[in-house]
């Protein structure tokens, strides 16, 4: 029988009674921890050594802290209105930060929060590398006695009927994992439901009985927030790659995106281009007179607006699916019947058929999501139809062909096109995406292998990574196209299509020759020479080869007065997604990105600070308020209003779009 609580201490009382000895704690990751209910039992057990916790999961997601005085002013009042005051912080990871975590608790993840957790030796010591469909199977190894969910209830009216719960966010791994831990001959895990009001509710296959759960706690308000992403404005570079990417994109085919810049710069391209396509091939055309003639456009891509629609099948929803469904790119439907869909793929599918495929079909799958406010609202008020196009599924289903539907699969995932983003590649074809050559995790393979492997698997897929082409900025910027680094997440005899910001570099089938050109006219014209001689070094290039003359056109100033224009007049903004920042907000994110990059190094510190001192002009006195600076109470607080007047008045304004 489900037990229903109310109370969070009743709950950890009730779990430590139903489960004897260690605690093996699986949660999903992202938003679908119960943070409330974590916490609860993290205190409760850190007291107590007498019952050892071992908690399995993945991006334990934790709002951002400053690292200078300056960050702080502006992160704190942003971080205050953004997340609330009461948002439940992760205790254990706030212990992993300090490297605090008691003996006898552990945690393992499989994927972290990008960068967060890169100076802490528990979290480094404890990571587990798993692709993102081995986690189910790797939890249930562990022997996980416990799996603790946040979930939503169904809303009424139900006529009569009992609510279900929905694994909303979350139905990535939990019924895998049940499965594995099944097959194991184990016992089933306690399984505990937190009940968040916040929550969307989705149907379909995330929505299960309450009997699915043992322990059903409904705690009481005020309810935090959901963690939501600030979304970041998009930079030129960034929207170069999205533009790029996006001319590699069939329709009528299936697209698989990211999360972070280079995706909203990719959704806004899509969007540009079936909506206003005269004007984004008025910008491709501003970027590469040539890219129409493109050999991977013409034989993977297009540039027409979607007369079809693109089918969403994705790891994560996330904002830039919200744009695409709503501006109609997504919106081809797939059923989950492979005589109907065998059909529809020959083109002998009648009237009957399309009507079922307009009534039950689905356009967008997904297995978690994570977003905005704006992106949960719009989860929140979704019209029946439109939710009832949207299926979260397994990460079985979703991340590989092979969990028993493969030949459905195929059908359902034509064209596929899967955009992932890697920090570094080299000239023969791997890919640094996860880790540091010292060994340090700065995130997790996650998908990309999963998605990488499936593009080589479907006959008319591909796989696109997309990366800046350089790595810091000023004295400190280096080549993302290596020779050679000391960590791969992607090997190179799966090395497919390549793109930054400088244009699309395709390596499928090709020799290594062929590849390190075609990875040399993308690199950035001031690291092209050094690249192209260490690859005659190495034997993999001829002696007598040049640099065509047109590589020299790839320099950051060239790209910002390519799209100077588009900036402009809006058709580029720097958020085009939307924003959580306030126009004021907006401007000091650059301001404060600009000032960063400028004083990354001590000559530039110095030579920043200098032109601090002697600047002149009006100084944005909003801004300036918003920084708490406009009256500086001491020397230093002086020099950071001269600093940030002195960035302000470098990086201008634009809409937010």
């Amino acid at each position: 029988m489900t037990t229903h609580l109310d109370n969070l201490d009743d709950a950890v009382e009730l779990i430590l009674r139903r489960i004897p000895g260690t605690l093996r704690i699986a949660g999903p990751l992202a938003i679908g921890k119960p943070h409330r209910l974590l916490n609860a039992l993290y205190r409760r057990v850190e007291k107590d050594p007498s019952r050892p916790m071992q908690i399995y999961t993945a991006l334990s997601l934790d709002p951002p802290t400053a690292s200078s005085d300056l960050e702080r002013r502006f992160l704190a009042p942003f971080a205050q209105r953004h997340f609330g005051d009461d948002f439940p912080a992760l205790l254990y990871v706030q212990a992993m930060k300090r490297d605090a975590l008691p003996a006898h608790i552990q945690v393992e993840e499989f994927y972290m929060q990008s960068g967060a957790l890169l100076k802490s030796s528990q979290a480094q010591r404890a990571y587990t590398s798993l692709n993102y469909t081995q986690a189910a199977a790797g939890v249930a190894q562990r022997g996980a006695n416990a799996i603790l969910q946040k979930v939503a209830r169904e809303p009424g009216p139900l006529q009569g009927k009992a609510p279900r719960l929905s694994l909303s966010c979350n139905n990535d791994t939990t019924q895998d994992t049940i499965d594995a831990i099944r097959a194991l001959g184990l016992p089933r895990p306690l399984m505990v439901a937190e009940i968040d009001p916040e929550l969307p509710w989705i149907g379909g296959t995330a929505a299960v009985e309450e009997s699915f759960f043992d322990i059903v706690l409904t705690p009481p308000g005020p309810y935090p927030k959901l963690f939501a992403l600030p979304r970041q404005p998009v930079s030129d570079a960034d929207y170069a790659i999205g533009l790029y990417a996006s001319a590699l994109v069939r329709d009528g085919g299936t697209l698989q995106i990211g999360i972070g810049a280079l995706a909203d710069a990719l959704s806004h391209a899509l969007v540009l281009r079936h909506l206003d396509n005269e004007k984004y091939r008025e910008v491709l055309r501003a970027l590469d007179p040539e890219l129409a003639h493109h050999p991977a456009v013409i034989a993977s891509g297009g540039m027409d607006p979607f007369a079809i629609g693109l089918y969403g099948c994705s790891e994560m929803v996330n904002e830039g699916f919200k744009r695409l469904v709503e501006a109609g790119v997504i919106r081809r439907k797939v059923v989950d019947d492979e005589a109907l869909m065998t059909r529809i793929v020959q083109g002998t599918a009648n009237l009957g058929d399309l009507a079922r495929l307009e009534r039950d079909g689905e356009y967008l799958h997904g297995a978690f999501y994570l977003g905005s406010p704006a992106f949960y609202d719009w989860l929140r008020h979704l019209p029946d139809d439109q939710r009832r196009s949207i299926g979260m599924r397994r990460i079985s289903e979703i991340n590989q062909l092979y969990g028993g539907h493969e030949s459905l699969e195929r059908l359902q995932r034509s064209g596929s096109r899967f955009f992932n983003t890697c920090m570094m590649a080299t000239a023969l074809g791997d890919a640094v995406s996860d880790g540091l050559e010292d060994g340090r995790i700065v995130s997790g393979v996650g998908g990309q292998y999963n998605f990488v492997a499936m593009a080589h698997a479907l006959e008319d897929a591909r796989s696109v990574l997309m990366f800046r082409s350089q790595r810091g900025d000023g004295g400190k910027a280096e080549s993302s196209v290596r020779w050679n680094y000391g960590h791969t997440t992607i090997p190179r005899h799966l090395r497919d299509l390549y793109v930054n910001e400088y244009g699309i570099a395709d390596l499928l089938g090709q020799t290594d020759e062929d590849c390190v050109i075609a990875m040399a006219a993308i690199t950035d014209a001031r690291f092209q020479e050094p690249l192209l001689e260490k690859a005659k070094e190495s034997k993999k290039l001829r002696l007598d080869f040049a640099a065509e003359a047109e590589w020299s056109r790839n320099t950051p100033q060239r790209l910002r007065d390519t799209l100077a224009p588009f900036r402009d007049d809006g058709t580029l903004p720097d958020y085009p997604l939307g924003s959580d920042f306030t126009e004021v907000e907006q401007r000091l994110v650059k301001a404060l990105g600009w000032l960063k990059a400028e004083t990354g190094t001590l000559p530039g510190k110095l030579r920043t600070i200098g032109s601090a001192l002697f600047a002149s002009g009006t100084r944005d006195a909003e801004a300036l308020q918003r920084m708490a600076l406009d009256r500086p109470a001491s020397a230093g607080e002086w020099l950071y209003a001269r600093l940030v007047s002195l960035a302000l008045s470098k990086t201008g304004s634009r809409s937010a779009g």
